[in-house]
């Protein structure tokens, strides 16, 4: 009897615990076309646990995809993201939406058209919906549509999962999905949009209290006034600053480096890695738009100039013995660049990188 006694406590402390681990993991809801691909964006942010395709919206109950797709049930292709708030905040999937989608068009998104197709944002608690309606000024307020912003935000009622084969498509059928994903015009889009406008955009506007406005390289003589002389040398006068004595060619803490001039985005510490020369070395950009590759034929030799975009800043060079699977190595110097902790991401506005740590 005592046994059996134990053995109920344990079960039910078990399922008390439950509730609790649930908890941790919070809901967004969010539509924005074919739903193949908004889940496979969404998977790769880090913070996620899971995102299911499915319908919502409309007033069919238990719709079939066939039913959906004829645009008759009022429902849209969605994805509802379950994610751990202490990773990846809301503000932040937001951010990760508007960038996978055309918020202009009314009439669905990129080749797929119809209501079933349309962008919206379903909001679950009062917060939520305060940061969407914010978030959704703060990209009115970039200018980086010209057009007016159509998505709507709308309180969340019922979430049908979608059939077994849609889940994880781009895993199940990547080829197919590669290709339709090709097609559909969304990347090209996409690409284009964000090139144009500037990755800081949004991201500025939508800081703690921030103001909108793409990255700007400031006066000459403001640049002087704030540079240190060996970050003016770098970055001003293509200097080269000493290995293993500067300050970050060894900082192994996460987070993502900018250009100490403009602010844009240029590396994260996930792509650093130790190359053996005493200078911070990449495997890549973080914004790949933000960095600009520029043929340099001074000291003898024949080399491949790293600069920033906007800022026009002297960065380093960039050099093909890097690990895989790039095999590159940006080779930087720490005088061109500011870095920011994770944990000040979103402080400094730049809070759509929270995703990736």
């Amino acid at each position: 009897m005592k046994t059996l006694l134990m053995m109920l406590t344990i079960v039910s402390i078990l399922i008390k615990g439950y509730p609790a681990m649930a908890e941790k993991y919070e809901i967004a809801t969010f539509a924005g076309g074919c739903f193949w691909c908004t889940e496979s964006d969404f998977e790769k942010i880090n913070g996620v646990k899971e995102v299911i395709s499915g319908y919502t919206g409309g007033q069919k109950p238990d719709p079939t995809y066939e039913e959906v797709s004829m645009g008759n049930t009022g429902h849209t292709e969605a994805i509802q993201v379950h994610y751990d708030p202490g990773v990846v905040t809301y503000k932040a999937l937001l951010e990760v939406f508007w960038r996978q989608i055309n918020p202009t068009d009314p009439g669905g998104q990129f080749v797929d058209r119809g209501s079933q197709y349309r962008s919206e944002i379903f909001y679950h608690t009062e917060i939520q919906k305060q940061e969407a309606l914010a978030s959704k000024t703060a990209l009115e307020k970039s200018r980086v549509f010209d057009k007016p912003i159509v998505t709507p935000i709308t309180k969340f009622e019922k979430f049908y999962p979608a059939e077994d084969y849609h889940q994880d498509y781009y895993k199940k059928n990547s080829n197919r999905y590669t290709y339709y994903r090709w097609g559909s015009g969304r990347d090209k889009f996409l690409e284009k949009t964000w090139k144009t406008a500037g990755t800081g955009n949004l991201s500025t506007a939508m800081k703690e209290g921030g103001d909108s406005g793409s990255w700007k390289r400031p006066e000459n003589a403001e640049i002087k006034a704030k540079l240190t002389p060996m970050q003016y040398k770098v970055t001003q006068e293509n200097g080269t600053e000493p290995p293993f004595k500067n300050e970050y060619w060894d900082n192994k803490i996460e987070g993502i480096y900018v250009d100490i001039v403009s602010g844009e985005p240029l590396f994260s510490s996930k792509d650093k890695f130790d190359s053996g020369t005493g200078w911070p070395s990449f495997t890549k950009p973080l914004e790949p738009d933000h960095v600009v590759e520029k043929t340099d034929r001074t000291l003898f030799m024949v080399r491949t100039e790293v600069r920033s975009r906007t800022g026009d800043s002297h960065l380093g060079h960039l050099f093909d013995d890097g690990p895989a699977p790039s095999g590159l190595r940006y080779c930087i110097n720490s005088a061109s660049l500011r870095f920011i902790p994770k944990e000040k991401l979103e402080e400094e506005g730049y809070g759509r990188y929270l995703g990736m740590f």
